[in-house]
């Protein structure tokens, strides 16, 4: 049997326009991205001009209007974009994804003067986003949050620590969720806090288990101030505006799931059909032509299961619970053919020769962020069958 290189995904396309889009982001993940992609993350280095090149090439704003900066893209359409980028890389990709999340709150809640004023840089001007909600002390509870935001004439003062925030550090702006009122959801309001905000400052990186090349880290607010002309909503809204965000942001996270899954797939497709054993490619042997098997209907599973929800949210149809569907069978597929990726390779697969170690790694945090698979199954139960009886 000869070798097979892997196949790029067939992706059924809705415009002539998306077709063309995709020809840009294949030639620049080939060009740029996959070349150097484990040398990078293997010395956790952030690719800051990559991200450059995105914002130059209109792809850091697909989602969102033309008129700020934006590629006018459905969702459907952009959330493969980000499963190509994160096939690549997921540093990559999961950056696009919380950039992309930073920029909701401004672009669906902001006034007109705001959106005019900052979306055109946030989205094509290079800058780079950061989503503040969780804390130290509240992670999953995040209605319980402690960092403060105190009217002070015609500015707000924030006081307080985010934890594991993706970009911490070299984010250009982040949207940050404060307490501003009294204690529960409705005391919580939205602000856009500059990067170089003085009083902003952020710990070392986390030193994670996989993902090296994406700094997480605390950002401390110390007496932050920030004019009310960037408080976003109304005072109190913030937590809704979270949990919109939060919804969109999942299916982001589901998206690049599946692009490292189809990566460790297509690693284990290409090593099978190529290593001989007792005369012949392992990939004759049913053990392994079944995990294949299993591995390509679970991704095209999940793959489909993320445009579902990409589809209802384009159409403005209510999508909440397709999104925590999605964002739990995606990171639960991606740990499992990741795994399988490193089974198929056998003791290669266990070395940092080969790259399926690395995407087993990776795929254990989209398993944790934007919620944990217990928060996405506890949000699935309530659409279901209704709120907790206490």
């Amino acid at each position: 049997m000869p070798d097979r290189a892997p196949q790029p995904v067939d992706r059924q396309l809705p415009t002539d326009e998306a077709r063309d889009l995709f020809s840009l982001v294949r030639e620049l993940v080939q060009r740029e991205i996959a070349p150097s992609a484990a040398e990078e993350e293997d010395a956790g280095r952030f690719p800051r001009e990559t991200f450059s090149l995105l914002a130059d090439s209109g792809l850091l704003g697909l989602p969102y209007d033309s008129d700020f900066g934006g590629g006018d893209q459905p969702y459907e359409v952009y959330l493969q974009v980000l499963e190509e980028l994160a096939a690549a890389r997921l540093t990559v990709g999961l950056g696009v994804s919380v950039h992309t999340l930073a920029c909701h709150a401004l672009a669906n809640f902001g006034n007109k003067e705001q959106r005019a004023e900052h979306l055109p840089a946030m989205l094509g001007g290079g800058l780079l986003g950061a989503y503040c909600l969780s804390e130290p002390s509240s992670g999953s509870d995040a209605a319980s949050l402690r960092t403060k935001a105190v009217r002070e004439g015609d500015d707000w003062v924030i006081t307080g620590t985010k934890a594991w925030i993706t970009h911490g550090g070299i984010a250009d702006f982040y949207t940050v969720l404060a307490r501003s009122g009294g204690e529960g959801a409705r005391g919580i309001t939205a602000f856009l806090v500059p990067g170089d905000a003085e009083g902003l400052s952020a710990a070392a990186p986390e030193k994670k288990m996989g993902m090296k090349g994406s700094p997480t880290a605390q950002v401390h607010f110390d007496g932050v101030r920030v004019s009310d002309a960037r408080r976003i909503g109304d005072e109190g809204q913030g937590f809704a505006i979270a949990l919109s965000a939060l919804d969109s942001g999942r299916l982001g996270i589901a998206a690049c799931a599946i692009g490292v899954a189809q990566a460790a797939l297509d690693e284990a497709l290409a090593y099978a059909t190529g290593r001989e054993q007792f005369g012949r490619p392992i990939a004759d042997f049913q053990g392994l032509r079944f995990m294949l098997a299993d591995m390509a209907t679970q991704i095209e599973a999940g793959r489909a299961l993320y445009l579902t929800a990409a589809r209802l949210r384009d159409a403005g149809r209510p999508f909440s619970k397709q999104a925590a569907m999605a964002k739990l069978m995606c990171t639960d597929t991606a740990m499992k053919v990741t795994t399988d990726a490193v089974q198929v390779l056998g003791g290669y697969g266990y070395t940092a020769d080969f790259p399926a170690e690395r995407y087993m790694r990776e795929a254990k945090v989209l398993q944790i962020v934007e919620g944990t698979n217990q928060i996405q199954r506890m949000v699935i139960a309530r659409h279901l069958a209704g709120p907790e009886t206490r």
